[in-house]
């Protein structure tokens, strides 16, 4: 996830007016930063790795000459947080800029055709072929806004973008999938991906579609469908928000905001490229033993991976809490050993250790992780960028999702490389996962009220257990640890109901059963029965239907029914979270910052 902006000006200095605006927008990336103006038939660009402040203290992002110009802050995805990969990217001869928030998929492809065609690129992102593409097509004879429309057309993800073309007056904006937000001012025009950025200047807003085109020009806008070039009408609308709560999106939390987040975020980890996949599922097929090492909530991410593994590919492996790897198994390390490291920052001190340990003993490591450039990356013989964007709650919410698609699509992988999953059986479950962003979107659309009536209730409540089987056990513990983090109340996870757990159970107890429609089904209904006998209040997820749980439970959230029960987690854990969120703010807390915690990378 990165942030663009921009705006077109009637009289008047722009880039101060766009560093200002980037500042607001440091939330979405904060790995490099670059601002591009256009004045007297001219591109001028400034940009680098760091941080904006850094950055604009070494090059001085305000001297930029002109009135019309555009910015990016970025959270890398494709190509390291380095100067020549930060955004705006230009064209061979320099008069096409180019920033975009998204990912396109098929820009290798697109890179080779304009490769052959003899353009020369600068960067290892998917962005830069957009603004070689608009220079083609002009080269072609087309006009500036009907090049940008062609060259739009051939892009396959999504994305937010935003063009300049040197010599002309306008902006062009176009929108699939990634936010994007038009500001009318009495002074000009303005974009952005987030109304934030340039609330201070305007707050009459038109918010584009997706399948968008928008033409910016100092005195107004002109949007038109991309399909078809149906001109589209619609009027600004008034924002009242302050600018803290727009950069939460109108949400009163971060964590609330990235709960929201994860359809979207679920979409772009299906956009990842198959051949990073494919590279690591080789070496994954090839190690003699293989370790699952994370902290946390990664950790619990690696624990659903082990089933996936075993149940997809019939692939053994070891989940491990990085900081006991070491101790446990550092001596049985070898070069047929493969450590799969799962860090969202790539900077989690007990995973590096492990990590360092291991490839210093010939072991092979892989890495998953949120941040391009970060230690893990440079570690790893193979990394996969789990695209889920900065996440500036303190509790993993959006990237625990993240990193179980990307494992699933990897156990997948695995299966059909060992020979364990057929090719029919595979697209079947390569659909499911594209059904998972919606499934998610429907959880958070009709159960958020549901589960929120369920925080008012149970707030009060002094412990909780969590109970789940099989590949639900990892949900289970996140579960667990969403309620530790952030509500401070007392919790247990099992697998199953051991003896002692009667000892822990009263009638304050909250039981939360995750209970899909699976072959441990029957023992967790038998487990409700036996612990509502001793008092407690029973929670149950479970698939919309189920008489039998309904029977037993105090409470069901109802959930879509799934084909497989290895792909229940993502959309199990949603309800989970979102109980987490909403016990917290009933007990008066602040989730976005909760005491003791912090994570490894933030907004400074």
């Amino acid at each position: 996830m990165c942030g663009i902006v921009g705006c077109i000006l009637k009289v008047g200095s722009v880039a101060p007016l766009i560093h200002d605006s980037l500042k607001r927008l440091e939330y979405r990336g904060y790995d490099s930063c670059g601002v591009a103006t256009m004045d007297r038939g001219r591109i001028y660009m400034k940009k680098d790795s760091g941080s904006i402040d850094e950055v604009h203290a070494r090059l001085n992002l305000d001297d930029l000459p002109g009135r019309i110009g555009v910015g990016h802050t970025r959270w890398a995805t494709h190509g390291a947080p380095t100067q020549v990969n930060a955004h705006p990217h230009l064209d061979c001869k320099g008069r096409i800029a180019v920033v975009h928030n998204g990912i396109i998929e098929n820009f290798a492809e697109l890179r080779r055709e304009l490769e052959e065609k003899g353009h020369r690129f600068a960067s290892k992102t998917d962005t830069e072929v957009v603004a070689h593409l608009v220079e083609d097509y002009m080269a072609g004879g087309l006009g500036f806004v009907e090049a940008c429309r062609e060259a739009i057309k051939r892009l396959r993800g999504s994305y937010a973008l935003a063009i300049l073309c040197a010599g002309e007056e306008r902006i062009v904006c176009a929108r699939k999938e990634s936010p994007l937000v038009l500001g009318v001012g009495a002074d000009g025009m303005y974009f952005a991906s987030d109304i934030p950025a340039f609330l201070p200047y305007t707050n009459r807003v038109v918010v584009m579609e997706d399948g968008e085109l928008a033409v910016l020009t100092d005195s107004g806008y002109e949007i038109r469908r991309i399909d078809d070039w149906s001109l589209v009408s619609r009027e600004p609308k008034l924002i009242d928000w302050s600018v803290d709560m727009a950069e939460k999106q109108g949400y009163p939390h971060f964590m609330l905001k990235e709960i929201h987040e994860q359809p979207r975020c679920l979409r772009d980890t299906l956009r990842l490229q198959p051949v990073y996949l494919d590279l690591m599922a080789k070496f994954l097929d090839r190690a003699q033993e293989l370790f699952l090492v994370a902290c946390g909530t990664s950790y619990h991410a690696c624990l659903a991976t082990s089933y996936l593994f075993s149940k997809l590919a019939c692939r053994g492996s070891h989940p491990v809490i990085a900081s006991e790897f070491i101790q446990n198994y550092g001596n049985t390390l070898g070069i047929g050993s493969t450590v799969l490291a799962v860090s969202q920052s790539g900077e989690t001190a007990d995973t590096l250790s492990a990590v360092s340990y291991a490839k210093d003993r010939a072991a092979t490591i892989l890495g998953i992780t949120n941040v391009v450039g970060s230690t893990l990356t440079r570690l790893a013989r193979v990394y996969v960028c789990q695209q889920s964007g900065p996440e500036i709650g303190v509790a993993a919410t959006k990237t625990y999702t993240s990193q179980l698609s990307v494992l699933t699509q990897l156990a997948i992988k695995l299966g059909m490389l060992r020979g364990k999953i057929g090719h029919v059986e595979g697209e079947e479950l390569h659909e499911w996962l594209w059904r998972i962003p919606d499934i998610t979107a429907e959880i958070l659309d009709s159960r958020e009220k549901q589960v929120m009536e369920l925080a008012k209730r149970y707030a009060g409540s002094d412990k909780f257990l969590f109970v789940g089987r099989g590949i639900n056990y990892a949900t289970a513990m996140e579960g667990r640890l969403k309620l530790l983090e952030i509500a401070y109340i007392p919790s247990l996870a099992y697998a199953g109901l051991e003896d002692h757990v009667f000892g822990f159970v009263d009638g304050g107890t909250i039981a939360v059963f995750i209970c899909p429609n699976n072959n441990s089904r029957k023992v967790l209904i038998d487990e409700m029965n036996l612990l509502r006998d001793v008092g407690a209040n029973i929670i149950a997820l479970a698939e919309e239907g189920d008489v039998e749980v309904a029977e037993v439970a105090d409470d069901v959230v109802w959930l879509p029914a799934m084909p497989l029960d290895l792909l229940t987690p993502i959309p199990y854990i949603v309800p989970l979270q979102l109980l987490a969120y909403y016990t917290s703010v009933e007990r008066g807390l602040n989730p976005d910052r909760p005491r003791n915690l912090a994570k490894s990378v933030t907004v400074k």
